[in-house]
């Protein structure tokens, strides 16, 4: 299917590796420039260089850390005028509600809330001047559900998603689509480090606690970056216009709810 969008211009952060990877490839398969960010710039330059070699589009680079408000600016002075923007961050890190404190929900809103309010609020007069913009915030399924030992990420991101819904429905009418995509498992460094987790405290293998979550959803294996980039490409496409301040899962089924 064509998308599209193609000669489009992307921002997606956190997209070096993991589902912001795939996000920014799946985009880039569909003819879309890119502003790519990260942290670590060895990883981002490489991904990049993968990326313009694999598909042939514009692809810059800015590594810095974008929950600052430094690296922000660094970003979006980078960007430019964008059409499609995809947020991203790692969640932070589980444990149990007795172990947080101010400083860690602080960390938390910063990463996984404000950050992708800010870039919002940065990109989408832009998008509504020209009439037309694509705004997907890579959450967590833990938004429809929450995940026990995961409250810093069940709070901060559900906040977000409280956020979307409201703004989605203002800004729909100049043709600017604003969604949510809800990942479970899927097979990058943060199922590693969830998974590690699991190992610790249950005092199993790695193998085992995989095995363990697996069984625990009903496709029986992780899911791909691959399938979730492309997921996220399609809501960014000319084709997803009617949808809008939605929060979709994509999780293998592993939410047993009926909406």
């Amino acid at each position: 299917m064509d998308l599209g969008i193609s000669g489009k211009r992307a921002l997606v952060t956190a997209s070096s590796k993991g589902l912001g990877r795939g996000c920014a490839e799946a985009l880039a398969a569909a003819g879309v420039n890119l502003v790519l960010n990260a942290r670590g710039a060895e990883a981002l330059e490489a991904t990049a260089a993968e990326i313009r070699a694999t598909y042939g589009v514009e692809v810059a680079t800015v590594a810095c850390d974008v929950t600052t408000a430094d690296g922000q600016a660094a970003v979006l002075a980078a960007a430019g005028d964008v059409d499609i923007l995809v947020t991203n961050a790692g969640g932070p890190p589980p444990g149990l509600w007795s172990d947080w404190d101010r400083d860690d929900f602080i960390k938390a809103l910063d990463g996984n809330m404000l950050t992708p309010i800010a870039l919002m609020k940065a990109c989408l007069p832009g998008m509504i001047s020209r009439g037309w913009g694509r705004v997907v915030n890579i959450t967590s399924g833990s938004v429809k559900a929450p995940i026990a030992q995961l409250g810093l990420s069940n709070s901060a991101r559900a906040g977000l998603t409280g956020y979307v819904a409201g703004t989605s429905r203002q800004v729909a009418e100049h043709g600017v689509t604003i969604n949510n995509l809800l990942p479970g498992i899927h097979d990058t460094d943060r199922a590693q480090q969830l998974d590690g987790g699991v190992s610790k405290t249950q005092g199993i293998s790695m193998d085992q606690a995989r095995t363990n979550r697996q069984a625990t959803i009903p496709a029986r294996r992780y899911g791909t970056a691959a399938e979730f980039g492309a997921t996220c490409a399609f809501l960014c496409s000319a084709h997803a216009g009617f949808i809008v301040g939605q929060n979709i899962l994509a999780d293998g089924g592993a939410i047993n709810a009926t909406l």
